[in-house]
């Protein structure tokens, strides 16, 4: 698979199926969408590496009925290699981010468990947690390139499609781009549990008001589940190794 957008974005939008089909259909044929397609496919054809190659994957890997937990990021990685298509995971064998080595950190400090495998988190995707970027595309080296171009319309309209969901989901909102989502979370009145947090980037990650490293956000986010009579397991494979700290293998 190429590692960065080779076809047209409408084929992206093609192969959306199930509950997010109607929202990412209705997004393509506003104004907005295919200002957006235009903006991205062109910039495609200017030469551009464009990052991740499947754009809306982390809506095939979550159905939109699956949701049980969402959590948001800001834009792809812009590393050749780095984006799949869904936040903060990297493929097998491509060396953690810092945003997702303090991820890992705080998954063994709240939950006790040893360092994982892979620092891909597809599992956790295909276990019902929307890893949704509230930007789906990106130059390489070029952070937030895309941002702004509308892509924020669409990923709000599939936030909405959640909050609108019949069974309670947890939100976990790390950085100011992903709780600028909670008032239309929360707004809604759908039991709904959100969990704000700094982001967890080395420049956010320690620093108050509100450190990620510390918050706890996974545990509160199975205990929330479980009262509602959906238990979840954040559980990824372990390296076949000692546990300790995540950050002391990279």
């Amino acid at each position: 698979m190429a590692q960065h957008l080779v076809s047209p974005l409408d084929a992206a939008f093609d192969a959306v199926t199930g509950g997010w089909r109607p929202v990412t259909e209705a997004f393509r044929a506003s104004d907005a969408g295919r200002r957006l397609i235009g903006f991205v496919d062109g910039r495609v054809a200017a030469g551009a590496k464009v990052f991740p190659p499947e754009p809306l994957r982390a809506l095939a890997l979550t159905p939109l009925e699956s949701v049980r937990v969402v959590i948001l990021g800001q834009d792809p990685y812009h590393g050749v290699g780095q984006a799949e298509g869904f936040a903060f995971s990297v493929p097998l064998g491509v060396k953690p981010p810092p945003s997702l080595r303090n991820l890992f950190k705080e998954y063994q400090r709240d939950l006790g468990l040893p360092p994982p495998a892979s620092p891909s988190l597809r599992p956790w995707a295909q276990r019902g947690v929307l890893l949704l970027n509230t930007t789906l595309t990106v130059e390489e080296g070029r952070p937030a390139s895309h941002a702004k171009q509308g892509w924020e319309a669409l990923t709000d309209a599939l936030i909405d499609a959640v909050v609108d969901g019949a069974k309670p989901v947890a939100f976990l909102l790390w950085g100011a781009h992903a709780q600028a989502r909670a008032a239309r979370v929360l707004a809604a009145g759908r039991g709904h549990a959100v969990w704000r947090a700094n982001h967890p980037s080395p420049l956010a990650a320690l620093r108050p008001p509100a450190p990620f490293i510390g918050c706890g956000h996974f545990s509160a986010a199975a205990r929330f589940l479980a009262d509602t009579g959906e238990a979840f397991d954040w559980r990824l494979e372990p390296a076949a190794h000692s546990p300790g700290d995540f950050s002391s293998r990279l």
